[in-house]
């Protein structure tokens, strides 16, 4: 399972509205190798669905992730910190054993 913080919630929604994206979209998460730690968070908005693909919904956003992402993302949460201090979306991912500053990568 992915779960959705009610923070990503809300920005995820402001975000569908500001840019007109239809209900039809949902979140697309992947990991690709790459980044401080070895490994790197994608985050965009979809509309089609690939072979293979995991599909979740919380918090009522619905989530896609490919099978070999998943394997890293199981049981995590995406987050969004705004203000000066602000991370924007991350990731509070159970299975990193390590994180690089920024949080934009993770190894396990």
């Amino acid at each position: 399972m992915l779960f959705v913080a009610d923070s990503a919630k809300d920005k995820i929604s402001e975000l569908m509205t500001a840019e007109s994206i239809t209900s039809e979209h949902f979140v697309r998460v992947s990991v690709t190798s790459g980044g401080c730690s070895g490994l790197s968070y994608n985050l965009d908005f979809d509309d089609t669905h690939q072979e293979n693909d995991q599909v979740f919904e919380d918090n009522g956003i619905k989530v896609v992730t490919d099978l070999k992402s998943f394997l890293y993302l199981c049981n995590t949460t995406l987050e969004f910190s705004g203000g000066l201090n602000g991370k924007g979306f991350f990731f509070n991912n159970p299975n990193a054993s390590r994180t690089c500053g920024c949080g934009e990568s993770f190894a396990v």
